[in-house]
């Protein structure tokens, strides 16, 4: 049994400028992290944890290397967090799916971002969500309806990076030929409801880029209040071949915002622009701002005395054209 195809995208949706998601699209291995903290921290977060899941050799298999990866995933966020001031406090999200040999696939899951099945036109949810609004539903204190409309709703209780050790869930699924699997990010699951993730996944099961792009656009439409990522993949019939080229990417950044993806087609505005990147920052100095500044001030008495200039000049005609017109009226 091997992976199939795959395919990810990501979005900032319809209220951010940055993006602080990032995922791993590298078959065997899949997933999402979504980063938290101030200015841009969540982005380092995310990346760093993308990166550490695709640059280690952990040992052993199934689960117990799951659990290795997203450790190092933690220990490095934590320690730049310890480290840096710029990223103090930060976090992330992950959810990791590796596709073993033998036909499971390994999940390794911290936070609420989520992995789901498309089983026989049947989705079901794999993850739980270490959320408030969660437990809370786990405990028969809230009701799923109320969970999805809680004003505390995005409030989670555990994140990497926070804690030197982090306690990752693992578990193995036993996967067959067919399935499906979607692991998107809480701007997915916070805009659409199981029902319309499943009716999409339906609609474009046999093309993974038209689904995908169905999901962000859904997600967007709803209001898109979050960054949007989803990464599908799914598990190829026996003796049928991988069909189509896999996204082989670590995405650290997010892409540049395509309008019919983010913006209603009734809206009729460009999207806002992405916030620039930390090395794209451009710094003006001090001097260049106080001599604008002062060449402004500069043309104003200008300007003011040009304005002037031109009013007295139409007075004065007008002056004339009234003493012509009396002149005329007299002499007749």
């Amino acid at each position: 049994m091997t992976v199939g195809r795959s395919y990810a995208r990501t979005d900032p949706g319809r209220k951010r400028r940055g993006n602080e998601d990032a995922y791993v699209c590298r078959p065997p291995l899949f997933a999402i992290a979504d980063g938290m903290g101030g200015a841009q921290a969540g982005e380092v977060a995310s990346a760093l944890a993308a990166e550490a899941l695709t640059d280690m050799e952990a040992n052993g298999s199934g689960e117990r290397r799951v659990a290795a990866l997203i450790q190092e995933a933690n220990r490095r966020v934590h320690e730049r967090a310890s480290t840096d001031a710029s990223t103090s406090g930060m976090g992330t999200t992950i959810t990791a799916a590796l596709v073993e040999d033998d036909g499971t696939v390994t999940f390794g899951h911290v936070g609420d971002s989520r992995a789901y099945l498309l089983r026989s036109g049947t989705l079901e949810q794999l993850t739980d969500d270490h959320s408030l609004v969660a437990e809370l539903v786990r405990r028969g204190e809230l009701s799923p309806a109320e969970a999805e409309v809680h004003p505390q709703r995005s409030v989670i209780t555990r994140a990497l990076g926070t804690d030197p050790d982090i306690d990752v869930d693992t578990f193995t699924f036993r996967a067959q030929g067919g399935d499906l699997f979607l692991i998107c990010s809480d701007g997915l699951s916070d805009m659409l409801d199981h029902d319309t993730i499943e009716s999409i996944l339906l609609a474009h099961r046999d093309d993974l880029e038209a689904a995908s792009k169905a999901l962000v656009q859904g997600a967007n439409r709803a209001g898109g209040e979050d960054n949007i990522t989803a990464v599908l993949f799914e598990i190829a019939d026996d003796g049928r071949a991988p069909a189509g080229e896999p996204d082989e990417r670590t995405r650290e950044y997010a892409p540049d915002f395509v309008d019919e993806d983010t913006l209603h087609p009734e809206d009729h505005v460009l999207p806002p622009p992405p916030a620039p990147a930390a090395e794209d920052t451009v710094v003006i100095p001090a001097e260049a701002v106080a001599e604008a500044a002062a060449a402004a001030e500069g043309d104003e008495p200008e300007a003011t005395l040009a304005r002037k200039a031109l009013a007295l000049a139409v007075i004065i005609a007008l002056c004339a054209l009234i003493v012509v017109l009396v002149l005329w009226g007299l002499a007749r």
